[in-house]
Parts: structure tokens; sequence; C-alpha cells
């Protein structure tokens, strides 16, 4: 089974975006210092060569894992989606029971996740926690401190 990659239609075209990038531009850069090195001489001694082949392939392989993720990539719209309940696109408020502290999450697909900025994952252990959870329940997230329980405050879109 092919994993899917689930992200809004912003999120698709950015990757689209940086895609084309790569391929293009960023190709002739690399394609550039790769000549621009060989000028250089003695190919086994050149550090510069060696720099530009290392830079070559993290660009194939970037490029491969964005043409991976675009071709399983399922947009998600967020007005299709029941209200009510965590879903992708929901901003929940959660507060641990423990400190009583309050925080606020956007629950969103793997390719923009960032959790620094309250972007989180419906693949992470947080995530699937609430996904389907409605106001008023609680959840037990498994971390590596142990298990938090949280009470589902608040469900927006």
């Amino acid at each position: 089974m092919k994993k899917e990659f689930k992200m809004s239609q912003t999120r698709f075209d950015e990757l689209q975006k940086e895609l084309n990038y790569l391929k293009t531009t960023r190709s002739d850069e690399v394609a550039e210092m790769i000549k621009v090195a060989r000028g250089f001489g003695d190919l086994s001694e050149n550090s510069e060569y060696d720099e530009a082949k290392n830079e070559q392939g993290k660009l194939y392989s970037r490029i491969g894992e964005l043409e991976n993720v675009l071709l399983h990539a399922v947009i998600i719209e967020e007005t299709d989606m029941p209200t009510g309940q965590v879903t992708i696109g929901s901003t929940v408020t959660v507060t641990a029971t423990k400190n009583g502290k309050s925080r606020s999450f956007k629950i969103v697909g793997s390719q923009e996740a960032d959790a620094m900025h309250g972007f989180i994952s419906e693949d992470s252990p947080f995530g699937k926690a609430l996904m389907g959870t409605k106001e008023g329940d609680t959840v037990v997230v498994s971390a590596p401190a142990g298990d938090i329980e949280y009470t589902v405050d608040k469900i927006e879109r």
C-alpha cells in the first residue's frame, strides 16, 4: 500500500513550485558548479568537485522525494470536513489535566507539520490521539516522559 500525503492545496502548490525550481534553476546551478570544479584539474584530489557532486546527489534526492510526495498527494478541503470533531484543518484548544496549561494547535497533514509554530501532523502521536474527538473529550497521549492527559476545550475551523 502506498503512503498518502494529506495536504492543503496551498502546500501542494508550494511543493510543486519547489520541484520546478529544483529541476530548472537549481539543477543548472549545480551543473555549472560541477563544470567549474572539473576545470580545477585532477578529480581525485579536487574537493570542489566532490562538494559539487555531493550537492548534485542531495538535489536528486530532494527531487525524488518531492516527486513521490506530489504523486501520492491527497488534497484535503477543510470545508468538506465534518464539524464538531477534530479533523485535518481543525484548530484545537486543549488543556493538560495535570498542570492546567492550555494550548492551541492546528491539525495538518504530515507535509505541513511545524510543531514549533503550532501545526501538528495528524500522523503524530498527539495528532492521532486528537483525531475524531469532540469538545469535552479527554485524550491520553503517549510521550517520552510518560502518558499525558488532555481535555479538548474548543474545536474551530
